[in-house]
């Protein structure tokens, strides 16, 4: 929710609220009126994408013993082998996938948030918060970044203290750092390629086709991983005997569970890529995939590098369908984490954790920098 609403709100023109405040509205009415309708494209995506995520997400509630519909898949399937039951729970997801579909919908509307040029030359001047305010905010604040950040962090240190060096098998460790980083950059490209049509359509031809084009990629990232990932095992055993347990598979599941998260970020983009920008430099001479390339695809690229980089870190900690399409031998960070931390050693499975951790931030920096470059600044 944070990136695409944040690249948003640097790129509100503060002329805007100044000029309905001069026309009597209030501070919080500016808001409501003027901002919060701005951002009713991001918050309603990156909502969704948060819905979905939570449906489909499997190895935190087992960790901390809450059942879903996606840990009754699991047990379904790993327990009493009942496809049948568990096809069953996996049509509920879809269903409630379907609902949010049509709830963001709704919220999203049919508003065009496109506009020429970059706004106000200036940047809009924060306001203090003042003494009465400031203390709760950085109150909430600290509260939040310590129960990200600083629980994970330092559980994860304790156990490399408590394990000391042994728990650094350099070897394995490698490996899974170099299968992990090919994995998330090939699916990052894949998957931003595949969205970029299906963004395109979804903000420049809008119909019935484009939300049911749209729609088909949501639902797909909904269900759990197992149950992409055995859909992908048996068409590629039945028809595509030679793709089975390939990389290609591996990137076409990756493919499918997260192409949302590009989607949400290039559609954000080009709602704000004019198609006057496109249509007056084709007036001038340069043909119509000319003007796409220079004008469009350029000004889109910001939200396509953070759109990646929300892939990359889904593949990052994506465990499920790797395990099921991935080829034999491979053992990425977290098939690493996940076995060893199955098996109640903690210690060992540090060194996996800090290491996703640490390639966190630089695709936390590329998010944070995009954005800034998205809003123009």
């Amino acid at each position: 929710v944070y990136i695409p609403a944040a690249a948003t709100l640097r790129r509100l023109d503060p002329a805007v609220e100044e000029s309905a405040r001069a026309l009597g509205l209030g501070p919080w009415a500016v808001f409501f009126r003027v901002v919060v309708p701005q951002l009713r494209l991001a918050i309603a995506g990156g909502a969704l994408l948060v819905s979905l995520h939570l449906l489909a997400e499997y190895g935190a509630f087992v960790f901390i013993r809450f059942d879903t519909f996606t840990t009754a898949i699991f047990e379904q399937y790993q327990s009493t082998f009942n496809g049948s039951a568990a096809t069953m729970l996996a049509g509920v997801l879809v269903l409630l996938c379907l609902t949010l579909l049509v709830i963001e919908s709704v919220i999203r509307g049919s508003a065009r948030y496109a506009r020429i040029g970059s706004g106000a030359a200036r940047r809009a001047v924060p306001a203090e918060l003042g003494w009465r305010y400031s203390p709760i905010v950085l109150v909430f604040l600290g509260v939040l970044i310590a129960a990200s950040v600083g629980v994970p962090v330092v559980s994860v240190l304790r156990w490399l203290v408590i394990g000391g060096s042994a728990v650094w098998e350099w070897d394995a460790v490698a490996s899974a750092l170099v299968q992990t980083l090919g994995f998330g950059i090939a699916g990052a490209v894949v998957t931003c390629v595949l969205a970029f049509p299906i963004a395109w359509i979804s903000i420049r031809r809008r119909g019935r086709f484009s939300r049911f084009l749209e729609g088909g990629t949501y639902i797909s990232s909904s269900l759990p991983g197992i149950v992409v990932a055995l859909a992908l095992v048996t068409v590629s055993i039945r028809y595509l005997h030679p793709l089975y347990q390939t990389v290609t598979v591996v990137i076409a599941g990756y493919a499918l569970l997260f192409l949302p998260r590009a989607l949400v970020n290039l559609r954000a983009g080009l709602a704000q890529a004019p198609v006057g920008l496109e249509e007056a430099a084709q007036s001038l001479g340069v043909s119509p995939l000319s003007a796409f390339f220079r004008v469009t695809l350029r000004l889109a690229a910001p939200a396509t590098a953070a759109g990646g980089a929300l892939v990359f870190l889904g593949i990052v900690n994506e465990l499920t369908a790797t395990l099921l399409l991935a080829p034999t031998g491979t053992r990425t960070l977290s098939m690493q984490f996940w076995s060893l931390s199955s098996e109640i050693d903690y210690a060992g499975a540090a060194p996996y954790a800090l290491i996703m951790i640490v390639l966190s931030l630089p695709m936390t920096y590329v998010l944070f920098s995009q954005s800034k470059k998205v809003a123009g600044l």
